[in-house]
């Protein structure tokens, strides 16, 4: 097997570029860092384009929010050149979702929604004048340092709309989900929202069957509702901590979910959650939720220590998903960990330290 690429964006100014060998000819698998590209202030979430991986796009978390767009070599092996850059309608540009000639960037401070025309050759961004939409904001929320204000914290399609295009935006300020479809004249509306328990904070979705599994930064919750397509309400089905150790510390915070797809290797169905902020000595953990029970019942099934400390972003790769890799902001570099057990649990195969890779928050598999 041939090693494998892996992008990283970060709270440094640049985007990472490392090989992963998983069966090197001789010893263990290895990690190594192969280039750093200069991109700018925090391009913390990275994000391909849909036909053209050698093409990435990312967000500058600045006050006045900027996007970028990184064209590497097709081996995806070579240092990025920075070929085009806008505003990005905001401040603090926290998630992307690229389409095909569309830029869909969520401003997590100014509590925006923006979009740009783009294109896989120059000028690769079409427009400096993003097209903005400001999310509802009623009051503050329940958690006033983190709440006084709309913070929406991603920008996905839903997985499960099978008429028309939608858009699921977790807002962490409002404690909802939006959801977005398009206009006649190609913009995007507001056609509804999903709430969530006060205080909860919606960070990130994932979608499977009829249903939308939320994870709730703030209070570590994972929340799951039967999502009928519009215009229809969604149900709350059930809700379960993203940990079992509570009560909950008030330095915690969830960051991501994962639901990779099932296969041969790994035929049952797992969601993985983040925590990040744990205490404890050996740092934050993952959460590892089985579907075995049904479609919207995740049990808890494991949890795993990570030894990186204030974990907020990790990626599946490799063949049939056999891969995780993860990284600490606050401490403890980068590591591959390998799904075992069925999926039920993860091993540690290899590491970066922060000395190498400074401060990862973001990953994409070439």
């Amino acid at each position: 097997m041939a090693p494998l690429t892996i992008f990283v964006g970060s709270y440094t100014d640049s985007i990472y570029t490392l090989s992963f060998d998983p069966v090197p000819s001789t010893g263990s698998p290895t990690l190594n860092l192969l280039a750093r590209t200069v991109v700018g202030h925090h391009p913390s979430w990275i994000t391909f384009h849909p036909s053209d991986k050698s093409l990435i796009y990312t967000g500058l978390e600045q006050a006045d929010g900027e996007v970028a767009a990184i064209k590497y070599g097709r081996d995806g092996t070579v240092e990025g050149e920075v070929v085009a850059r806008a505003k990005s309608g905001g401040a603090d540009p926290c998630h992307l979702l690229v389409a095909e000639d569309e830029l869909i960037i969520g401003n997590y401070s100014s509590g925006t929604i923006a979009t740009l025309p783009i294109s896989t050759s120059a000028p690769y961004i079409l427009s400096p004048h993003p097209w903005t939409l400001s999310m509802p904001f009623e009051h503050v929320g329940r958690n006033k340092a983190r709440q006084s204000s709309s913070h929406p914290h991603q920008v996905i399609l839903n997985p499960l709309s099978q008429t028309e295009k939608e858009l699921l935006v977790p807002d962490l300020g409002t404690d909802k989900v939006w959801r977005l479809t398009k206009r006649n004249d190609g913009k995007w509306s507001i056609r509804g929202h999903i709430d969530f328990e006060a205080g909860g904070g919606p960070r990130h979705v994932a979608a499977r069957g009829n249903t939308l599994y939320t994870l709730l930064e703030l209070t570590l919750k994972l929340a799951v509702h039967n999502f009928p397509p519009l215009p229809a309400p969604p149900t709350p089905l059930t809700s379960l901590f993203a940990l079992s150790a509570l009560p909950v510390p008030d330095t915690m915070s969830a960051a991501e979910i994962l639901l990779p797809e099932p296969n041969a290797s790994f035929p049952e169905t797992f969601i993985y959650t983040s925590n990040r902020n744990d205490p404890h000595p050996e740092g934050d953990t993952i959460t590892i939720f089985s579907l075995a029970a049904g479609e919207g019942q995740p049990e808890l099934v494991n949890e795993v220590r990570t030894g990186l400390v204030h974990v907020r972003g990790m990626a599946f790769g490799g063949d049939e998903d056999k891969y995780l890799i993860v990284g600490g902001v606050e401490g403890g570099g980068v590591k591959v960990f390998e799904r075992i057990d069925g999926g039920k649990g993860l091993q540690e195969i290899a590491k970066l330290g922060e000395d190498v890779i400074g401060r990862p928050t973001g990953f994409l598999w070439y």
